[in-house]
């Protein structure tokens, strides 16, 4: 897992080459979208309870055979562990959101995550629809301009939305 910066010194540093102006831009453009990223990931870890959970009714709303009998978040226990998995994705977009990069997603959280619910019979489709529903939730919540630094976010929003997209596909 590298940050955005650990990852373009060791690309640099792999062809012994410095730092080339562009990189440079890059970086200092994160720098400058520090607070923002800051507001950000406060905003969406301040509303992580809401998010998962209003994410996961609205998901077994409109797939009712989720949480009836024989559905896989039937029982309290695969209930509890579908809401769990949805909080540790949110949880790693919120990393990637402050590093600016999606590495620390993909290592820890994505790689053999379709894997496994494949072994375990959970159904992928189903548990990308709730991602989308956790995107629309936190980017509602980081869009809301009570409280935090006034600017232009449209690319920070467009940046998380792309982590929940990549959890989405990864599991699909």
């Amino acid at each position: 897992m590298f940050d955005a910066f650990a990852k373009v010194v060791s690309q640099a540093d792999s062809k012994g080459e410095f730092l080339s102006s562009s990189q440079i831009d890059a970086l200092s453009a994160l720098v400058a979208s520090g607070q923002k990223r800051m507001d950000t990931v406060n905003r969406i870890t301040s509303n992580a309870s809401s998010i998962v959970a209003n994410a996961a009714r609205s998901l077994f709303e409109e797939q009712p055979q989720l949480i009836a009998p024989g559905g896989n978040a039937y029982t309290h226990r695969r209930m509890a562990a579908c809401l769990r998995d949805m909080e540790i994705i949110l949880r790693y977009v919120t990393y990637a959101t402050i590093a600016g990069d999606s590495s620390v997603l993909d290592d820890r959280c994505l790689n053999g995550l379709r894997e496994t619910y494949q072994a375990l019979g959970v159904p992928g489709a189903s548990v990308a629809v709730g991602i989308g529903k956790m995107k629309e939730a936190a980017i509602a919540a980081v869009n809301d301009p009570t409280g935090i630094t006034r600017g232009d976010c449209s690319q920070l929003v467009s940046e998380v939305a792309s982590y929940f997209d990549r959890a989405a596909a990864a599991v699909a």
